[in-house]
């Protein structure tokens, strides 16, 4: 079952994983007033269960309320490859200093897990993995050994994550590591995962595919089903 951004985020949260605060709603107004509320500049974006919303309009930046609103007219109801928007996520925007990729995901074919990290986020990971593909780690993870922090510590530096915020960047992959277990997930995708002004590293977006096999372990994901 694959998650709505704020979804996954709200994962993330609960399980440590540094994000910025935000609000989803389904209108405009309510838009505005998640604005007032978070009182700075926000992101207004598209909440669809696709990749690309960003070239199709589906993500604006807002300094105040009355611009969020503006912004939330505009993207409720846009179609983004086939996907109609019905919600947004009014978050907090960010200074971002450096945009890197994380993920871990079933490799199937090798049947194990796989993480995957670059110092060069931001864009398509696909377009990363043909045109640049020496710039895209990819570490094999032992199901029975997990990713502890000298695990990740491995990760950051294939990925080639700068020194100064190496140790943060192993500390939230450990954190998205126990996500991915907990939650019984097939793929836990950050991408970007930033590192701001003050060299915090935050989890800027966020992708989760649950396995639904393992649904009888979580009723809690019952809660999370949106057939729209």
């Amino acid at each position: 079952m694959d998650l709505y951004e704020y979804q996954a985020k709200d994962l993330f949260a609960a399980h440590g994983v540094p994000v910025l605060p935000g609000r989803t709603v389904d209108n405009a107004a309510d838009a505005a007033a998640a604005a007032s509320e978070l009182g700075t500049a926000v992101v207004v974006k598209a909440q669809v269960k696709t990749g690309g919303r960003g070239k199709a309009g589906g993500v604006k930046l807002a300094q105040n309320a009355d611009e969020t609103k503006e912004k939330a007219e505009a993207i409720l109801g846009l179609d983004i490859k086939g996907h109609t928007v019905h919600q947004v996520l009014v978050t907090e925007a960010s200074d971002i200093s450096e945009e890197y990729y994380f993920s871990f995901l079933l490799d199937r074919s090798n049947r194990t897990f796989l993480a995957m990290c670059s110092a060069e986020g931001g864009m398509e990971i696909e377009e990363l993995a043909v045109e640049r593909p020496e710039a895209l780690a990819r570490i094999a993870i032992d199901p029975i050994a997990g990713v502890d922090k000298a695990k990740a510590d491995e990760i950051v530096a294939a990925g080639k994550i700068p020194a100064a915020v190496a140790d943060e960047a192993a500390n939230v992959i450990v954190k998205l590591w126990e996500t991915f277990v907990a939650e019984d997930a097939t793929l836990v995708e950050v991408n970007p995962l930033v590192r701001d002004p003050q060299d915090k590293v935050i989890a800027l977006d966020g992708k989760v595919t649950l396995d639904e096999n393992a649904a009888f372990r979580h009723e809690a994901h019952a809660q999370l089903v949106d057939e729209r």
